[in-house]
Order: C-alpha cells, then sequence, then structure tokens
C-alpha cells in the first residue's frame, strides 16, 4: 500500500459547529458554501465571520477547506461573484468548487492563488473534458455520479499525473443528471441550479389523463408504491479497494444540508476504513461489521452503489416511501466540562434523566452511559431536555470530553435538526 498515495477524505459542513465536527472526526478537508453562490441554499451556510473562523481552525489542525462557488451563473449574478471572488481572496481556502465556466474565468482572475475544482455540476464525463479543464488551469475535476468506475480508471490513465480526480462515494443520489435539474422551478419557482432545490423527486406522484382532468391514475411499480424517482443513497463503504485501484484522489461525502451527528458518523467510519486499508487489506476486512453497522447508524434512504459498477436497476430506487432510516437522535456536541465534571451543550432534541445515552467519540468508541441529573443554564434542576438549542449542563455517569457527541438509541423521542 506504499506506492498508493492515500485519498483525502473530503465531508461537508452546513455550519462552523458541522466544520468543527468534521475536522475532529477524522476530515482532511471539508467543503462550505457561503451565503451566496453555492448550491444548497437551504444549509445554514457560512457567513464571512464563521468562513474565517472555519478556514482558521481547519488549518491550525490540518484541514483543507473548500468552498463552493458552483451555481450556474445568470447576468444578474456576476457582479456579486466578483465581490465574493475579492472576499475569498482576503479569508483564504484552499480551493474553490466552480461549475460555471465564467465563474471559473473570474475566479482565476482574481484569485489565482486558490485552487480551482471544478463542480460535478459541470458534467464531467470523459478525459478530453477533464484535460479541456486542465488547460485552463484547474487542479481537480469532480466526476459526474454517472460514472462507473471503469470509465474513472479510464480517464485516470488519459489524464495528466497532476490533475486530481475527486468522486462522490456516500450520500444522496440525484434523480437528473448530474444535478441539473428542471423539476424544482418548474413546480415551484425555486430553482436548483441556483441552490434552492425543494427536491421534488422525492414527493409522491400520479397521472392524469388529458381528456379527463382531476381522475387521478396511481403509479405502481411491481406494486411497491408511487416513489418513482426515489433514489436510494450511495455507500461505498465495502468498496475502497476499488475506489483506489479507479485512481480516485479524493473520496467526497455528499450532505451539506445533514446534522453533525451524520457528518461525525461518516467521517469517522470512513476515517478507519481508510486507514484500515491502507495498514493491511486484512485488517480492512475484518472490520467490515463494524463500518456496516455504524453507517447504518446515520440517517439514510437504504444504500446502494449507484454508477460504479455499471447502470443502477430498479433496485437502486425506493418505491413505497420517501422517508429515512434513522436508528439514533442527535442530543447535542459537548462544548466543555466544568470543574464538577458537568457537561455543558446546547441541546438539540429531547432526553431525560434516567435514560441511556451514547458518547460517540472521534476515536471510533460508543460508550452508553445514564443521564444522572440536568440543570438549565441557571442552575435549576430539570427532568428533561425537552426545547431545542437549550444551553444545559448534565451529569453523565461516564463523563465526556469536549468535542464529542451525544445520540441516543430512540428516534421517536424527537426529529433531527
Amino acid at each position: 500500500m506504499n506506492k498508493v498515495k492515500k485519498p483525502e477524505l473530503l465531508i461537508p459542513a452546513s455550519s462552523l459547529e458541522v466544520l468543527k465536527t468534521a475536522v475532529n472526526y477524522g476530515a482532511d478537508a471539508v467543503y462550505i458554501g457561503g451565503e451566496a453562490f453555492s448550491l444548497r441554499a437551504k444549509a445554514r451556510n457560512f457567513s464571512k465571520e464563521d468562513m474565517i473562523a472555519g478556514v482558521k481552525y481547519a488549518h491550525d489542525h490540518g484541514v483543507h477547506v473548500h468552498v463552493t462557488a458552483n451555481i450556474l451563473a445568470h447576468n444578474y449574478d456576476l457582479k456579486g461573484a466578483e465581490e465574493y471572488f475579492h472576499e475569498l481572496k482576503e479569508i483564504g481556502p484552499d480551493a474553490l468548487i466552480i461549475a460555471d465556466p465564467g465563474m471559473f474565468m473570474m475566479a482565476r482572475r482574481i484569485c489565482p492563488e486558490i485552487e480551482i475544482h471544478v463542480s460535478t455540476q459541470a458534467n464531467n464525463t470523459n478525459y478530453e473534458t477533464y484535460k479541456f479543464w486542465y488547460n485552463l488551469g484547474a487542479k481537480r475535476v469532480v466526476a459526474a455520479r454517472e460514472l462507473s468506475l471503469a470509465e474513472i480508471k479510464e480517464i485516470r490513465a488519459n489524464i495528466p499525473d497532476d490533475l486530481e480526480i475527486e468522486s462522490f462515494i456516500h450520500g444522496a443520489m440525484c434523480i437528473s443528471y448530474s444535478g441539473r435539474c428542471l423539476l424544482s422551478n418548474y413546480f415551484t419557482g425555486r430553482d436548483a441550479n441556483h441552490g434552492a432545490c425543494t427536491h421534488p423527486c422525492r414527493w409522491k406522484y400520479a397521472v392524469v389523463e388529458e381528456s379527463r382532468p382531476g381522475e387521478y391514475l396511481p403509479v405502481y411499480e411491481n406494486e411497491r408504491g408511487t416513489f418513482i424517482f426515489n433514489s436510494k443513497d450511495l455507500c461505498m463503504i465495502e468498496h475502497i479497494p476499488e475506489l483506489i485501484d479507479a485512481g480516485i484522489n479524493s473520496f467526497k461525502i455528499e450532505g451539506r444540508m445533514k446534522t453533525a451527528l451524520y457528518v461525525a458518523t461518516v467521517a469517522r467510519t470512513y476515517r478507519k476504513a481508510i486507514d484500515d486499508y491502507f495498514e493491511s487489506e486484512e485488517k480492512y476486512r475484518a472490520n467490515m461489521p463494524w463500518y456496516q453497522d455504524e453507517i447504518a447508524r446515520c440517517t439514510y434512504r437504504q444504500f446502494t452503489t449507484g454508477f460504479y459498477f455499471g447502470k443502477p436497476s430498479e433496485e437502486s430506487q425506493i418505491y413505497d416511501s420517501n422517508t429515512y432510516v434513522n436508528e439514533y437522535t442527535y442530543l447535542g456536541i459537548v462544548d466543555s466540562i466544568n470543574d464538577k465534571g458537568l457537561a455543558r451543550l446546547e441541546q438539540r432534541n429531547k432526553f431525560s434523566v434516567g435514560e441511556t445515552i451514547e458518547i460517540m467519540k472521534p476515536d471510533g468508541r460508543d460508550i452508553e452511559t445514564l443521564v444522572k441529573a440536568i440543570y438549565a443554564e441557571d442552575g435549576t434542576q430539570q427532568e428533561s431536555a425537552p426545547h431545542p438549542q437549550q444551553l444545559i449542563d448534565i451529569e453523565l455517569e461516564t463523563v465526556p470530553e469536549a468535542g464529542d457527541i451525544l445520540r441516543i438509541h430512540a428516534p421517536q423521542n424527537g426529529n433531527l435538526r
């Protein structure tokens, strides 16, 4: 394994809190969006101040930061984009993720010292496209999700050695070609290509015959339901060797709308899988049950390998539901421990004294512990923590550390936030 460079593990972050979680739980790099020009407009995203703090925190821990500016720009976007690139030049992230050729050339002109990575949104499906972007100055190109590993391997063999390939290896799959969808814009006026997708591919549909308006004919797929566009989530935890063999330089996790619990779970699991494989393939194979168990503990829609081993079949779709599988509820991140051993956190979902919860640690350990007491910020003791974002101090049977994540195996106790 010494001859092959270990791939980068690239983790999404929706906020400064989640960025710190990604860094603490194993990311080599994180990708984030600003408050504009990013394809996740509904994510909280980063203010300038948070971006400065996030870049500093990541760099202090040896982690890179990539900033998305991957909208498909209209004329009215260009003036603001130019101002934004000047702002990013001051902040100093390690890379910009861009899809639009005009945005690409603007970034090259304003901040040539920052690497440009070409987004999957640019539909990069062949080695001539990769070489095109390389000749314009791109450092990395993100593979379209529609490529097989065999195609990626062929691309690797036909592009310069110093041009990097980034590929999604885990997370939600888009029903449209590399994310270029018009459904959201058509139905709601919210443009997916401007970051405002409402995910109509997850909705339930029926057919209406033109001459019989109002008479809805349900759509059935083998009598399993009507969620005809609802793809399973991508998961390649069992195929790390094949991804490395294909020549992929960066393993990208989808999910800039996800919680810190999701980010921590996925980052920690893939971190261990990659590190184990580079120690020995035998260790990687032996630990597979742990990876599979852990990765199933974060929110997901059932798993598929997408296009990597050929065209997906109907087995890659979920026809009877649009809901997630959710085995754990996120309670919060431990901010600090006081001199009495109480853990301070901003609580995210309800839990109560007497319940058994889990302390999720960056090193892979999950420690069950009893909630012995809960105190409000003013020191008042309370039986439960029912209000999201309440600052509380909790006494646990096992004292956690700052940065640990608390979760509970009881999804009915709350909704992910």
